[in-house]
């Protein structure tokens, strides 16, 4: 599976986990040279807290276009480590 946004792969890993129709990359396999930290913070009653990336790629920002679970619940145990995308990046094999 291939993230990719504004013409450059984020992520790529043929070890991605699916959840609620989200692939779930592993943190190695995202190029972190994209990635910002956000302040945003939301609760999934079952995954717990995520937190998000902004992806910043030849001078364009989409805010808020990856998220992660630090300390995902027992139940979500297998995303520890890995980090999902949404807000226009296009997820393919």
């Amino acid at each position: 599976m291939k993230a990719i946004w504004n013409n450059k792969v984020i992520a790529e890993s043929d070890k991605t986990v699916r959840i609620e129709g989200n692939h779930y990359f592993p943190i190695e396999t995202v190029n972190k040279e994209f990635l910002k930290k956000s302040e945003t913070h939301t609760n999934c009653p079952w995954k717990g807290t995520a937190s998000y990336y902004s992806l910043e790629v030849d001078g364009e920002t989409n805010n808020d276009a990856a998220w992660f679970y630090p300390d995902p619940s027992e139940a979500a145990s297998a995303i520890k480590d890995h980090v999902a995308f949404w807000r226009g990046v296009e997820v393919v094999e």
